[in-house]
């Protein structure tokens, strides 16, 4: 049996920065996630994407992040179970909790802090005929490294954030970049829209809009991808790599059974401190949900601090939260 004050599901970054909130309130963290290492999506998906909405970064490579986020949080001496899966939730008569992970081990704590992204996902892929002929084999739905499309002709399709990140990035790696867009608008950050459409029309990347994907071809491996617009025409472009980036298909696994508020795969959560109407459990970054919710990191990050608060009366009710300032050469300090 593993005991901690504060057991977290999930190990991304905010899951990470939780653990630096809960520190600071002389709080321990246990750790758990289904993914072989800790960073979540940031780390299994887009190790080296650039992110650009973290405060006093005006860039930074997911990984980075991640890897900064664990030197912040290693003066608390967090645990970790990596590479299992939460199975099991048993509420305790003086009302903490006992988790069961798929490989057994159990954590007893005080609270329980879901953390879990978009829970158990997988990536949306396009439907197409032969497609999984081609997986591994020219089509990827994730970026881990960069150089792999070094020189390359590449094709993105999609209109969120991460086709338009990506389509920035690789205009500078690989030979030729070809962004698809069913839409003529896109979804993601407008500033990151704007650097694509200057791009197109400098010629440094091609942006074909109002187009889907229609057929994918090769002798083994991709050689091909073909589109179709909305006037029935077919467009065919020389790829070796074609990205589809749909975003991804949540689910919430064994977390959808533990009496939560579900909406959308999503958990509800009261905005005061981000409970999720049972007790002692509580829920923040992507995977809860309220009413002008927005699935940033820096918005995970400031629900782990506000819940933090919340949660320290579960681990010490004896005791209230305060802080006592004093004056250091004229300076107010903790």
């Amino acid at each position: 049996m593993i005991n901690t004050d504060i057991c977290i599901i999930g190990a991304g970054p905010v899951g990470l920065f939780a653990v630096f909130e809960a520190g600071l309130l002389k709080m321990r963290c246990h750790l758990i996630d289904a993914l072989p290492q800790v960073g979540g999506q940031l780390s299994e998906i887009y190790p080296q994407k650039p992110i650009y909405d973290i405060p006093g970064y005006p860039e930074v490579k997911a990984q980075d992040l991640v890897d900064n986020l664990m030197d912040q949080i290693k003066p608390f001496n967090p645990t970790f179970t990596l590479g299992e899966r939460v199975d099991h939730l048993a509420k305790q008569e003086d009302g903490s909790f006992i988790v069961t992970t798929s490989d057994k081990t159990k954590i007893h704590a005080q609270v329980i802090v879901i953390a879990g992204g978009l829970g158990c996902f997988e990536p949306r892929k396009p439907v197409l005929e032969n497609l999984e002929h081609f997986e591994g084999k020219g089509i990827t739905y994730m970026v881990k490294n960069p150089e792999t499309f070094r020189d390359k002709k590449v094709v993105l399709a999609g209109g969120g954030d991460s086709a338009l990140d990506w389509a920035i990035y690789l205009s500078d790696v690989a030979e030729k970049v070809t962004l698809v867009h069913r839409n003529e608008t896109f979804r993601g950050a407008p500033d990151s829209a704007a650097k694509v459409f200057d791009m197109a029309n400098n010629g440094k990347i091609d942006l074909i809009l109002s187009a889907n994907l229609k057929q994918v071809s090769g002798n083994g491996v991709l050689n091909s991808v073909t589109l179709e617009s909305k006037n029935k025409e077919e467009i065919k472009i020389d790829a070796d790599y074609l990205i589809p980036l749909f975003g991804l298909s949540p689910k919430l696994g064994p977390i959808a059974d533990w009496g939560l508020s579900i909406d959308k795969n999503a958990i509800e959560v009261d905005t005061t401190d981000y409970s999720t109407g049972v007790d002692r459990i509580y829920a923040i970054g992507d995977i809860n949900t309220y009413p002008g919710k927005l699935k940033l990191i820096l918005c995970g990050f400031h629900e782990a601090a506000i819940m933090m608060h919340s949660a320290f009366k579960y681990v010490y009710p004896d005791q209230k939260l305060s802080f006592k300032y004093t004056t250091v050469n004229g300076v107010n300090a903790f």
